[in-house]
C-alpha cells in the first residue's frame, strides 16, 4: 500500500453520528465525550479533530499538541500508527520514534505522545492542544487539575483540550460532565451508546460475550458507581461444584502474586469440559490447585511446594504473573522473583528445562482489565438464567482459596473500579485471584477492533 493509499484509508468516511458531528465542529475551549466502546470518540476526537486542528494552526511558531493516555504504552499502541498515517509526508519536517514520540510540522507546530501515569511530563514548552483518551483510568482528578488544566493556561494562548473515555463510575469524566453542565460557555459535554454506531450483529456478539453488568459499562457507557463483588458472575453451585480431573500431559500453568504472608500460587490448565452440567462450555479453564503458606514464606518456599506436588508433570509447564515482582521476602537478598522462579538457576526452569516458559508481561494491567476479563471467563452472558456459558471452573477442596476469593473480592463503594484493598486485606483475600487474574488477562484479553469506529 502507498503513502497515500495510507493516508486516503486513515482519512476515510466514517459512519455519521450526530455526536461525532457536534464534536467536530465545536468550538468551545474543553470537549467531554462519554461514550461505549469501539463508539468513535478516539478516532473522531482525540485523534482526527486533534489532528485536524493542529495541521491548520499557524498562530505559534513552537505550537504543541499532545496525545494523551494513562501510561506512555498506552498512548504509543492507540495513538502512534495511526498518527503517522494521518499526516501528509509533505508537512512533515522530522518524526521521532523514540520517547516521547513526536512528529514536527513544517508549520514548527509538534504533535507528541505523553503517558500521564506522570502528569508533569505534560508541562514545560506551552500546551495548545491536548487529547486524553481513557480519561477515567487516570490516577485521579487530581492530574487533570494539578498538571494538565494548568498547562493549558498559559498567558495569551489559551489552550484547549479533549477528555474522552468509557466510564468507570462516578469519577472523573462525572466530574467533567458536572462542570460542563455548571458552564456549558466554556465546556461542550458529549455521551452516546456503542449501538448508535456499531452493526447490530456486533452488538450481539458482544452483548452474548459479555456478562450483562460488563456489557452496560463497556458499551453502554453507564455511569453506574462500582461497588460490591468484583467477580460478581461467580457462583459456588456453578463455579466450585464439581472434583476436577488433571491431565499431566496438558499445559500446566503456575500464576503468581509475590507475598510474604500468605505466600501463594494457583494451578491450572485449560480442558475440554467432560462433565454433565448444563451451562459449562465446551472448553474451560479448570482452576487444578493452589499454593498457601500462611506466614514467613517466600518465592523459594512457594516453589518448593509447587515442585513437590507437581514436579512430576510431563507436559509443558507456563509461568505467569505479577510483572513487578515481590518488594518483600526473597527478592531482597537472592534477585527478583522472576529470576527465582525462571532464571539461569531458577528452581521451576532448573527442573522442567525446555518444557518450563515465562510468560512475563512488561507491565500489569489495569484492575478493570484484569478483572473484566476474569468475569468474562467466569461468564459469559447471563449464566444464571441460561443465557451464557462459564468458561472457568474451581475444584473446590484442592483450590478454597480461589473460589473464597472470588465470592468475596470487593470494590470500594463509588470508587472508579478499585478493588477495596484494606477490607480485603483483612480477610486475607485478593492475593489468588489476583495471580489467576494475570494469567485470564494474558490468555483471554477482552479484545477490540483496530478500527474504532466503522467506516462508512
Amino acid at each position: 500500500m502507498s503513502i497515500n493509499d495510507d493516508l486516503a484509508k486513515a482519512w476515510g468516511p466514517l459512519r455519521y453520528h450526530d455526536q461525532h458531528a457536534r464534536g467536530w465542529r465545536s468550538q468551545k475551549r474543553f470537549i467531554v465525550a462519554s461514550a461505549g466502546r469501539r463508539s468513535g470518540k478516539t478516532e473522531v476526537l482525540a485523534k482526527r479533530k486533534l489532528i485536524a486542528d493542529s495541521i491548520v494552526d499557524v498562530r505559534w511558531p513552537n505550537g504543541r499538541t499532545v496525545l494523551g493516555a494513562p501510561t506512555q504504552d498506552q498512548a504509543k499502541d492507540i495513538f502512534w500508527t495511526d498518527l503517522k498515517k494521518m499526516i501528509p509526508e509533505a508537512l512533515t519536517l522530522e518524526v521521532r520514534d523514540s520517547y516521547p514520540q513526536t512528529i514536527v510540522l513544517k508549520t514548527g507546530y509538534s504533535i507528541e505522545l505523553r503517558g500521564l501515569d506522570k502528569p508533569s511530563r505534560v508541562e514545560g514548552k506551552p500546551l495548545d492542544r491536548i487529547g486524553i483518551t481513557e480519561t477515567d483510568d487516570l490516577k485521579g482528578m487530581w492530574v487533570l487539575d494539578d498538571h494538565v488544566l494548568p498547562a493549558l493556561g498559559t498567558t495569551g494562548r489559551p489552550g484547549k483540550g479533549i477528555f474522552e473515555g468509557v466510564p468507570n463510575g462516578k469519577v472523573i469524566l462525572w466530574e467533567l460532565r458536572k462542570r460542563a453542565l455548571r458552564d456549558p460557555k466554556n465546556w461542550d459535554y458529549l455521551e452516546w451508546p456503542s449501538s448508535e454506531v456499531l452493526l447490530e450483529e456486533e452488538i450481539e456478539f458482544w452483548r452474548r460475550t459479555l456478562d450483562p453488568k460488563s456489557y452496560d459499562r463497556e458499551f453502554n457507557a453507564s455511569f453506574a458507581n462500582f461497588e460490591g463483588r468484583a467477580y460478581y458472575p461467580f457462583q459456588y453451585d456453578i463455579h466450585a461444584a464439581e472434583h476436577l480431573q488433571y491431565d499431566p500431559n496438558l499445559p500446566l500453568i503456575f500464576c503468581f502474586d509475590f507475598n510474604v504472608s500468605p505466600g501463594i500460587a494457583v494451578i491450572c490448565q485449560e480442558q475440554n469440559y467432560f462433565g454433565v452440567r448444563p451451562y459449562i462450555a465446551p472448553r474451560i479453564t479448570a482452576v487444578l490447585g493452589e499454593v498457601w503458606i500462611d506466614s514467613n514464606s517466600n518465592t523459594e518456599i512457594v516453589c518448593r511446594k509447587l515442585l513437590e506436588d507437581w514436579g512430576t508433570h510431563k507436559g509443558i509447564v507456563y509461568a505467569y504473573g505479577d510483572a513487578t515482582g515481590g518488594a518483600a521476602g526473597s527478592a531482597k537478598v537472592s534477585g527478583s522473583d522472576w529470576d527465582l522462579i525462571g532464571g539461569k538457576r531458577g528452581h521451576l526452569s532448573k527442573h522442567f528445562g525446555s518444557r518450563f516458559r515465562m510468560k512475563v508481561q512488561k507491565s500489569n494491567p489495569s484492575v478493570k482489565a484484569r478483572v473484566n476479563a476474569v468475569n468474562r471467563r467466569l461468564s459469559s452472558g447471563d449464566v444464571s438464567t441460561g443465557n451464557g456459558l462459564a468458561c472457568m471452573l474451581i475444584d473446590p477442596a484442592r483450590a478454597p482459596h480461589v473460589a473464597e476469593d472470588f465470592d468475596g473480592v470487593t470494590l470500594i463503594e463509588g470508587g472508579a473500579f478499585e478493588i477495596d484493598k484494606k477490607k480485603c486485606e483483612r480477610a486475607n483475600l485478593t492475593h489468588v485471584s489476583d495471580a489467576l487474574g494475570y494469567y485470564i488477562h494474558d490468555a483471554f484479553p477482552i479484545q477490540e477492533s483496530s478500527v474504532s469506529v466503522y467506516r462508512a
